[in-house]
């Protein structure tokens, strides 16, 4: 018998009445070195239960490659400390995550694939999933209830409901979970509305759903699906996240709070979404498209319970008050803000253009997808030349994906976007057989809806003037391993084009801190070897998140890749984050 069963109105663990008290904490957002503390706070705040996806894409990147699972995809790592902290553990493994992460966890390998149809029983697809499930399953198996782990209830899918209906496809997830040892409960989670729950659930298996208010309603929605078993919100909305060029969305604690009473209240259990956001380091944010391309920023902060720095804001406090009606909540302090960096100024002094540090290029007649060069993430630079001097158009067929610099001998000429739907472009010629160089940035996958998988780079024909441009050198731009960026001491002049700047600090004590970038435009950002990830001016957020873990006592370093060009030559470390102007939902 699994740890975890249902009644006909709630949960017994091990026998015995239980209430899910859960917290999402998605250990893949977070420096390892930090688990320890989140899980912490989790119990402090009175949580029995923490709640994680799996991201299939990063703990799988080569399909015929073995599984990924150390650093910050050390899973096992991240449920034994659960266990030790004496929480359990709710588990989502997708195949699908969504959660606003690149490609929604699905891997490029796989969605790069157009003939595949993407989360249904199509067997190429359920081929994969279970060649994955047979990697993945007999790492995670000591950590089940089962063998006397912290996991208690595994998810199969994720809100299929909002993306197909095949039935056939949620029973082949669940038979897969059982034949691979699973005994623990399993649910499937969808939007608080009938034709969702409808199509995203499973005879046999417990309905979840998802909501943020209309506690009331929402709950009377799952009732009239599910006529018995327990109440469970899979993902209680306390707060939202941010596109590139929107505002910062915050939801007021106290409203929070009352929504979170109510649930607790009405005898449902509840997974706070987010407990604790993290940030979306190096390229792994996703973005959504309806109308438009819109990539989500840096940060994943979320308004969360847990600032992005791990410190207790307004909701945990407000929350904590609201679980000590419910349920006992630990006889211990409340934590206090960590520690932060003092402000400390660097200077980078040295510098390396980008452009020559492109790999070998894959020449083709019509430039060729990042996907079809092997670069799932960040950047690719192809070039060709012009056919004729003067004022002219670039066309660029079929767009870009998704953001474009162009360059003609050299000087920037214009930017494309993707989520401006931008396909041309006029620029000045000097002269009949002028450079050309387009550098592209993936801004990272689609994580929702219809185009998860949608190609990166340049995505057709371009010509010039109604001419075609042929004889492309399509080059990969790999940024994992700095250490051969050829660096020299700048010389004082402004850099008009993509380059690396580099900058050393001194410190004593190791703290969290924020990297604040006035004076820079966009870009990429590296503490120490770690990649912080991305920046950009637009906002909303203008600082970057920098764990204490990165750094060390003595010399530090800063590598920033600005694309822009600029005439800054300092960056800052603050004890304040900023994460832009607040849009209250």
């Amino acid at each position: 018998m699994p740890a975890l069963t249902t009644t006909s109105d709630g949960f017994l663990l091990h026998g015995e009445p239980f209430r899910i008290l859960s917290g999402a904490l998605h250990y893949f957002r977070v420096h390892p070195d930090l688990w320890s503390d989140r899980l912490r706070k989790a119990r402090l705040m009175g949580l029995n239960t923490v709640e994680t996806y799996i991201p299939w894409n990063h703990h799988q990147p080569d399909p015929d490659g073995p599984l990924v699972l150390d650093g910050l995809l050390d899973l096992p790592r991240f449920l034994s400390l659960a266990r030790d902290e004496g929480l359990h553990v709710l588990l989502r493994p997708g195949p699908f995550i969504c959660a606003e992460w690149d490609g929604g966890g699905l891997p490029d390998w796989l969605t790069g694939d157009p003939d595949i149809r993407l989360r249904t029983s199509d067997p190429r697809f359920t081929g994969a999933v279970d060649r994955y499930l047979d990697l993945l399953l007999p790492a995670l198996r000591p950590h089940l209830a089962a063998a006397g782990g912290p996991v208690i209830a595994v998810q199969v899918e994720n809100e299929y409901g909002a993306y197909g209906d095949d039935s056939a496809y949620l029973k082949h997830l669940a038979d897969a979970f059982r034949s691979r040892g699973v005994e623990e409960l399993l649910f499937t989670c969808d939007q608080a509305d009938p034709e969702h729950l409808a199509a995203g659930t499973l005879p046999g298996v417990l309905a979840a759903s998802t909501f943020g208010s209309r506690v009331e309603q929402s709950l009377a929605r799952l009732r009239e699906h599910q006529s018995e078993g327990p109440l469970f919100c899979a993902e209680f909305w306390i707060g939202w996240f941010d596109h590139w060029g929107g505002p910062h969305h915050v939801r007021d604690a106290a409203d929070a709070a009352a929504d979170l009473d109510r649930l607790l209240s009405a005898g449902a259990s509840v997974n706070i979404y987010m407990f604790h956001g993290g940030t979306n380091f190096g390229f792994t944010n996703g973005a959504n498209h309806k109308h438009a391309y819109e990539p989500t920023i840096t940060s994943y902060d979320y308004d969360a319970a847990l600032t992005e720095c791990g410190d207790p804001g307004p909701k945990y406090h407000a929350f904590r008050e609201v679980i000590a009606r419910h349920a006992a909540v630990p006889d211990e302090p409340v934590p206090a803000p960590g520690p932060k960096l003092p402000p400390t100024e660097v200077e980078l002094s040295g510098r390396a253009a980008l452009m020559p540090l492109a790999g070998a290029p894959v020449r083709a007649d019509v430039p060729v997808t990042m996907d079809a060069l092997g670069q799932r993430t960040g950047y690719a630079l192809y070039r060709t030349t012009l056919p004729a001097g003067g004022d002219g158009l670039l066309h660029f067929a079929g767009g870009v994906g998704d953001r474009a610099l162009v360059f003609v001998d050299g000087a920037p000429a214009g930017v494309l976007e993707r989520e401006r739907h931008d396909e041309t472009l006029p620029v000045r010629v000097p002269r009949a057989g002028a450079t050309l160089e387009v550098l592209v940035e993936n801004m990272g996958g689609v994580n929702y809806g219809p185009r998860i998988g949608a190609p990166k780079g340049l995505l057709g024909p371009v010509s010039f003037d109604g001419t075609p441009l042929r004889g492309w050198d399509c080059h990969p731009l790999p940024l994992d391993d700095l250490d051969g960026v050829p660096f020299a001491p700048a010389d004082g002049t402004a850099v008009t084009v993509p380059a690396f700047h580099r900058g050393t600090f001194e410190i004593g004590t190791p703290a969290d801190a924020f990297l604040s970038l006035p004076g820079w435009t966009k870009g990429q950002a590296w503490v120490n070897g770690f990649h912080l990830g991305r920046y950009w001016n637009r906002g909303p957020q203008h600082t970057l998140y920098v764990p204490g873990p990165v750094l060390r006592p003595g010399t530090n370093e800063l590598v920033l890749l600005e694309l822009h060009g600029t005439t800054a030559a300092r960056a800052q470390l603050t004890d304040t984050p900023d994460l832009g102007p607040e849009n209250t939902w």
